[in-house]
């Protein structure tokens, strides 16, 4: 019964979601509703669907399981986002409204070259295509371990239903319908949170009060570390890592940016961006407090954890140690995390490859609005392809090497907006696209022999680095 309960709570779920975009797209299909919700969304409203679209699916199943092997350090790296958002409000959001940009890549055409142009934008797509299959896949995966495989569903037809309901909602409007869906979905993800918790609090027979003194008495309740340099988790790395992080994965992504473009001005942007990045910081909070719950829970009955953290929080959920309704509640949760991730990269690889590859703008308007739909299509084939290709490998480790891969390719496009934005000098634009594929390549250069030749571990800082090559070669290849 169980079973016909979950599936029952997911139809309710995503008919919504189609009701929603009936309503926003069914006289606002064109491609400036699709781009950029006609430049009318209400700032509050795209500050809630940006926390959705930042926690995606594999954030809501990994972040509880850190606790085991970092504790709160993580901690460190959210409060640099904070900092970062800052400056994305500061100094990104007015020069993308001053160019009255659809796509941001389009500042490098302007500030320096046709070829600097098409290389940012080509580093954005190849890095959110690769990211973003990645994270759907694992989500489909645990979707289909802990509830699908119960009704002999194949991992096949659960991946095109997952891509098509994604499709289904957001073909016609695009980011006006996006931002609706995703302020949904965040507020979904966000109650179910809450619930878990409360599940597990009340599992361990404990009133409001009892619960936080568990969490703060835990050896895992540790936010800051300043003693080992060479840890991952030093301070300095991990809050500088997390300033510049945000910047690059939110500032200089069209995906996140493209929400804050839709808003009616840039003083609702930079609204949008400041109540953001304030909300972010606690709903982190709260995953890694569950995972402190979790594990203490675990500790007390005694149960096996698995070996990999993403695989705590669906245990728990899944055994029934929590009670039957838990696994509702993470179902929906996850879905509506990985949906509100989908559904906007999905946006953004679309606006991205219409505008600054195929330059749609140039066409008339009929023309371009069915050269849209078709790269829509085309894209959502791709993530299909791409995530049964993750299944035949079958190997975690690939995915992880992916995200690595994908985060590298966020430094050239660091090195390129500082390079436009803080100097007045102009690159040899030929020269561009061979800077930004050298910068990743030395910077994995280095990451291999500091891991093999002395005790230093790169983490994100990694990303500082990439940034700072592509921003040397830049300035060395300059017009003199």
């Amino acid at each position: 019964m169980n079973g016909y309960i979950i599936l029952l709570a997911v139809s309710l779920y995503i008919l919504v979601l189609l009701c929603i975009s009936w309503f926003t797209g069914r006289k606002n299909t064109s491609n400036e509703a699709f781009f950029l919700g006609n430049r009318r969304s209400p700032w509050f409203i795209v500050a809630v669907g940006m926390v959705g679209s930042s926690l995606s699916g594999v954030s809501f199943v990994s972040v509880p399981g850190w606790i085991r092997s970092t504790d709160l350090t993580y901690m460190q790296m959210v409060f640099g986002f904070f900092f970062g958002y800052i400056v994305i409000a500061k100094v990104l959001l007015p020069l993308y409204y001053k160019l009255k940009l659809t796509s941001i890549y389009e500042y490098l055409n302007v500030r320096m070259g046709r070829n600097s142009y098409k290389t940012g934008a080509s580093f954005f797509l190849l890095s959110k295509m690769l990211g973003a299959a990645a994270r759907l896949y694992l989500v489909v995966l645990i979707l289909q371990n802990y509830v699908f495989d119960q009704w002999h569903i194949p991992f096949v037809v659960t991946v095109v239903i997952s891509i098509l309901l994604v499709w289904l909602y957001t073909y016609r409007s695009g980011i006006r319908t996006i931002v609706w869906t995703d302020t949904i979905q965040a507020l979904c993800l966000v109650a179910m949170l809450i619930v878990i918790i409360w599940q597990v609090k009340d599992k361990m027979n404990l009133d409001f009060a009892g619960m936080m003194r568990t969490i703060t008495d835990s050896p895992h309740f540790r936010i800051f570390e300043f003693e080992d340099w060479n840890s991952k988790q030093h301070f300095v790395k991990q809050f500088f890592s997390g300033v510049f992080t945000s910047i690059v994965m939110t500032g200089l992504d069209q995906d996140m940016m493209q929400k804050n473009l839709s808003c009616r001005s840039l003083k609702d942007a930079q609204k949008n961006m400041y109540v953001y990045g304030f909300a972010f910081t606690p709903i982190n909070f709260m995953f890694l407090c569950l995972g402190i719950l979790l594990v203490t829970l675990a500790s007390g009955m005694s149960i096996q954890l698995p070996d990999s953290g993403d695989d705590i929080l669906p245990m728990f959920c899944a055994s029934g140690i929590l009670g039957q309704s838990v696994l509702i509640y993470f179902t929906i949760g996850i879905i509506a995390a990985a949906f509100s991730s989908a559904d906007s990269a999905l946006a953004a690889l679309t606006t991205s490859f219409c505008v600054d590859i195929l330059e749609i703008k140039e066409h008339e308007a009929e023309k371009a609005k069915r050269t849209r739909l078709a790269v829509h299509v085309m894209i959502s084939v791709v993530f299909t392809i791409m995530i049964l290709i993750f299944r035949a490998l079958n190997d975690r480790s690939v995915i992880d090497a992916i995200y690595t891969i994908a985060s590298y390719t966020y430094g050239p496009l660091l090195g390129l907006f500082v390079f436009g934005l803080f100097t007045k000098r102009h690159v040899r634009d030929k020269t561009v696209p061979f800077i930004c594929i050298l910068s990743p390549v030395v910077c994995f250069a280095l990451g291999w022999l500091s891991t093999h030749f002395t005790s230093y571990r790169f983490g994100y800082e990694l990303l500082m680095i990439n940034g700072l090559l592509t921003l040397l070669g830049l300035l060395l290849c300059r017009k003199h």
